[in-house]
């Protein structure tokens, strides 16, 4: 199905885990994705994952059926935005949807820290990275967004408006999470009279590659192995499942319905219908909720 075909997509942070799959995902539809990112064949970020690159990532997105466009892009360089929205302007015209998945904060967060205790530059580095950069992307691409009538702002966090609600500790990884969820509120008021739906959309207990071979020292083909490692890993899903809820909300003519509201990818598979790779519909955030942070032994029995 190419629900998608002829719609422009920008993917801001699309190098590796969900972006990477977003991309993918509206590529299969038919769009044509500019992937944006820091990691390219010739210079590796601060990350410090060689590994995954946007261009490897703008290729999948062809050979999905798409057109896959790589342009490197530091979200944190107000002219290298403005740059990107520039070249998406004179090749495109317009944009139809814009991904803000920009991240990389993880190496900056130190776990178990009170606020005090945190190194105070890396806590301002992660509110860069996890704030700073979505807004700097949103300035000049949305006025791109709304050119264009049924436009689509997927602002992408972890974690649900309810779950989130909670204190996420440490302070910064907190702050950084709840931001993405706070902005999509302010922009669905700013860009509903442009006909502009604006969501928040979180993975679940997502198999990034760093998650894999980092955390758990596993595969996707045989990711099941870490649950030995933490029981509750049952519950994880792969980044396509996200990458397939974006798919479907953004080729959903009745996606205003959920404007301004907060998204996962196991609430939308229960719209929409779609699964994840191995054909389950995992729901973790309320396993996660219900079981996990409930103290009761791993299992996922009516949650995938």
């Amino acid at each position: 199905m190419r629900e998608l075909e002829g719609k422009t997509a920008l993917v801001a942070g699309a190098t590796r885990a969900a972006g990477r799959a977003m991309a993918v995902e509206l590529g299969r539809a038919g769009a044509t994705v500019y992937a944006t990112g820091r990691t390219t064949r010739e210079h590796v970020s601060e990350v410090g994952r060689a590994t995954e690159t946007i261009e490897e990532t703008a290729e999948l997105v062809t050979a999905a059926g798409g057109t896959g466009i790589a342009v490197p892009t530091d979200h944190l360089d107000p002219e290298q935005v403005r740059a990107l929205t520039e070249r998406v302007d004179r090749e495109r015209g317009g944009l139809d949807i814009l991904v803000n998945d920009v991240w990389g904060g993880d190496r900056y967060v130190r776990w178990g820290k009170k606020m005090w205790e945190h190194d105070l530059a890396d806590g301002l580095r992660v509110l860069r990275l996890g704030v700073e950069s979505h807004i700097i992307t949103s300035s000049y691409a949305l006025p791109l967004l709304i050119r264009r009538p049924g436009g689509l702002l997927v602002e992408v966090t972890d974690g649900t408006e309810e779950y989130n609600a909670r204190y996420r500790e440490p302070f910064y990884y907190d702050l950084a999470k709840y931001a993405p969820l706070r902005m999509t509120r302010g922009l669905a008021v700013e860009l509903e009279e442009y006909g502009t739906t604006a969501v928040c959309l979180t993975p679940g207990w997502l198999r990034s590659e760093a998650m894999l071979d980092t955390h758990f020292e596993v595969t996707e083909e045989d990711w099941r192995a870490g649950c030995a490692k933490d029981p509750h890993f049952a519950i994880s899903e792969s980044p396509v499942y996200v990458g397939r809820a974006l798919a479907a909300l953004a080729a959903d003519p009745d996606r205003g319905r959920f404007h301004g509201q907060s998204l996962s990818s196991g609430g939308l598979a229960k719209v929409y219908g779609f699964t994840d790779t191995d054909g389950s519909q995992p729901d973790a955030w309320r396993y996660i909720t219900e079981v996990e942070q409930a103290g009761k032994p791993a299992d996922t029995t009516g949650y995938r």
